[in-house]
């Protein structure tokens, strides 16, 4: 890592790292005074200093105002790197590949709702198979079949009847990451992924049902399909066990392109490789493999919610219009092209744990369980500021070990149930890790990015209920 972090205002809300030493670009911070007095507790301006140094990087390292510490880049980092000259790095992507969110709408308003929704997360945590290692009962994808979840995403589920096409065309890139490649992805994480489509695993991976509390642009929501006191849902996961072994297969090749490259690095977690090497391409096609199969397990979480929904209320999915609204990954590395030096150049842009804000591009932000989330929009600000990015939900305040020691004692699911909000986990420890304290405001994060004009508030729901991995 390196020794020493000197950070200087450079406007409003927006902080710098002079680049010094190694450093090939500045590093650039979006937050509040506030915000960085917490952002400078751990190692995470040290990261954005870091990822500064690596070879192809173009104009910053940027950290949106959810940033903390994470494997090799800050979680809340965004990086673009010449996609000639330039570096793939698994630590800018995350174990989590393809991690995102995606938000359905119904026509229901809460008070049809709001009495039946403990018996509504009962049958929700009864379909949608949660927590470490889960699986579904009695599904288990053929090695073929899981070949092509890979290679084609959500138009693999499409083509089985689990998707619409208004589902595909309202997913980032279609849910289908050009360039994947089954053959780039180990016989280990395959097998890991084999019975692990439509379900939500551990963590901070959520089922979410609540209501539309504010609307700040009138014509962006009602282009969405929002309205005030609606009913909405939202999912948040990712690759699942499959994703993981992806990342963890790469980490030895890319330790050993590091040195065959003779790439310096400070922090070996940063390992890579140049974009063009065999190994740079392997890892991009294994972690496109990861991304569809992600898209793909949202989408199936997405029809198994629909099949509940139309048991529980004896309508028809049309009748209690459940349409997506988006689906947005916030762990992956993408090719796009920008503007540079007044030429246009293709870039392949890392956002670990930032989501793409392309103009008139839904975003959708999660917070904790015990307060709010919001919908945003993408702006042209974002394609001049950010390389098309903004934030992607509030960011952890505390280790899941330090949650755990402040949650000791208490019943974080009976003080919820007094806000009014049901929630059910895989274990009590998976919800202590979550509690809302474990957590910055999320609408303190929002108001960073709308006012820097790398995304603009929309609509803002509050929780009812939650089902937890």
């Amino acid at each position: 890592m390196t020794t020493e972090v000197h950070i200087e205002k450079a406007g409003d809300l927006v902080w710098r790292i002079p680049r010094t030493g190694g450093m090939r670009v500045d590093g650039v911070v979006f937050a509040s005074d506030e915000m960085m007095r917490v952002i400078s507790r751990d190692e995470s301006l040290k990261q954005v200093a870091n990822v500064a140094t690596l070879p192809g990087i173009v104009t910053a390292s940027f950290a949106m105002p959810d940033i903390h510490w994470g494997y090799g880049f800050p979680i809340g980092g965004v990086a673009a790197f010449d996609a000639k000259d330039g570096v793939v790095s698994p630590g800018g992507i995350g174990f989590d590949i393809s991690c995102g969110v995606r938000m359905i709408r119904t026509e229901f308003a809460k008070k049809e709702v709001l009495d039946r929704i403990p018996e509504l997360m009962c049958l929700l945590f009864r379909e949608i198979p949660t927590g470490v290692g889960s699986h579904r009962r009695n599904f288990r994808l053929t090695r073929d079949e899981e070949r092509k979840v890979l290679e084609r995403g959500v138009k693999w589920a499409h083509e089985r009847g689990f998707a619409t096409q208004e589902d595909v065309s309202r997913i980032e890139n279609g849910g289908l990451i050009a360039g994947a490649d089954a053959d780039a992805v180990s016989d280990r994480a395959l097998e890991r992924g084999s019975d692990q489509l439509g379900t939500l695993g551990a963590g901070n991976h959520f089922v979410e049902v609540g209501f539309v509390s504010e609307i700040y642009d009138d014509q962006e929501a009602q282009r969405m399909g929002l309205f005030k006191d609606q009913i909405v849902v939202t999912v948040h996961t990712g690759s699942r066990g499959l994703g993981y072994q992806v990342c963890d297969d790469s980490l030895d090749m890319m330790q050993r392109a590091t040195a065959k490259y003779h790439i310096s690095i400070p922090d070996r977690q940063l390992c890579c490789a140049p974009i063009t090497s065999p190994e740079g391409e392997q890892y991009l096609s294994a972690m496109a493999s990861a991304a569809n199969y992600a898209m793909a397990n949202r989408q199936m979480i997405t029809y198994y919610l629909r099949e509940a929904f139309v048991q529980f209320f004896g309508r028809s999915e049309k009748e209690m219009g459940l349409e997506l609204v988006y689906d947005v990954s916030h762990n992956i590395a993408k090719f796009e092209e920008y503007m540079i030096g007044g030429a246009s150049k293709r870039v392949l842009v890392h956002r670990k744990g930032a989501t793409r804000a392309f103009p008139g591009q839904p975003v959708l932000i999660p917070g904790d369980m015990g307060r709010c989330s919001y919908v945003l929009v993408g702006t042209k600000g974002a394609m001049e500021k950010t390389f098309g990015s903004t934030c992607h939900g509030a960011g952890r305040l505390m280790s899941r070990n330090e949650a755990k020691r402040r949650a000791h004692g208490r019943n974080i699911e009976s003080e919820l149930k007094g806000q009014g909000i049901t929630v059910i986990g895989a274990s009590h420890g998976t919800v202590a890790e979550e509690m809302p304290e474990a957590y910055k405001d999320v609408t303190d994060v929002v108001n960073v990015v709308d006012k820097v004009g790398i995304s603009k508030k929309v609509a803002k729901m509050v929780p009812l209920g939650v089902i937890k991995g």
